[in-house]
């Protein structure tokens, strides 16, 4: 059993920044795939970044350049740095764990880009 949990979420202005921070219960980076997805009001949850087993981070094409993932295996914590903020990017987001046919999902953190 996988618990997670998000936070860093919140209401900030277009063009600004935030840092969501996904803790997880227990090491688990080498063996689980992670992700941080997003879900806005009346859309589906999209995948947003995220790390192979292996290490390798790749993030949505539309969030490149502005989105950054990271993760620190010490204090398995994976981290989402957001900056130039649109409103588009209003959604609720979560991290999931994933491995087979098991998968966990954090409770989510709201972040609202509006002036």
């Amino acid at each position: 059993q996988v618990q997670l949990v998000e936070s860093g979420g919140g209401l900030v202005q277009p063009g600004g920044s935030l840092r969501l921070s996904c803790a997880a219960s227990r090491s688990i980076f080498s063996i689980y795939i992670m992700g941080w997805y997003r879900q806005a009001p009346g859309k589906q949850r999209e995948w947003v970044a995220g790390f192979s087993t292996g290490g390798s981070a790749n993030t949505l094409d539309s969030v490149k350049g502005r989105f950054t993932v990271s993760r620190d295996h010490a204090k398995n914590t994976m981290y989402l740095q957001m900056n130039s903020l649109k409103p588009d990017d209003t959604a609720v987001y979560y991290c999931k764990a994933s491995r087979g046919p098991d998968e966990y999902w954090g409770q989510g953190t709201q972040v609202t880009v509006s002036s």
